[in-house]
């Protein structure tokens, strides 16, 4: 969470502003999409396809049950699954 501080008094320009960006914890939907990446290679399922196709249609039925790994998907909006990869990517590619 970034967190702004503003030193000044109205009338004095004299102090320094901050601006501190403090490291992120890991998302809920990082989380859920390990388990699930998880869950699916161990059930022999290709998880890119399973977690697209459950992405795109929203049917649960992509994601097997194993470890659980359905009901913690159904958790997480799918756009916010989407943001946690697109912010993977992004960072992984340096973008």
């Amino acid at each position: 969470m970034a967190e702004y501080r503003d030193n000044r008094n109205d009338d004095d320009f004299g102090n320094t502003q901050y601006f501190k960006v403090e490291k992120e914890e890991e998302s809920a939907a990082k989380k859920v999409l390990s388990v699930v990446y998880e869950a699916l290679m161990t059930k022999g399922y290709d998880p890119v396809n399973q977690i697209v196709g459950y992405i795109m249609s929203g049917d649960p039925t992509y994601i097997t049950n194993y470890m659980g790994a359905r009901s913690l998907i159904m958790k997480v909006e799918r756009d916010e699954l989407v943001e946690e990869i697109l912010k993977s990517y992004i960072k992984n590619n340096r973008w």
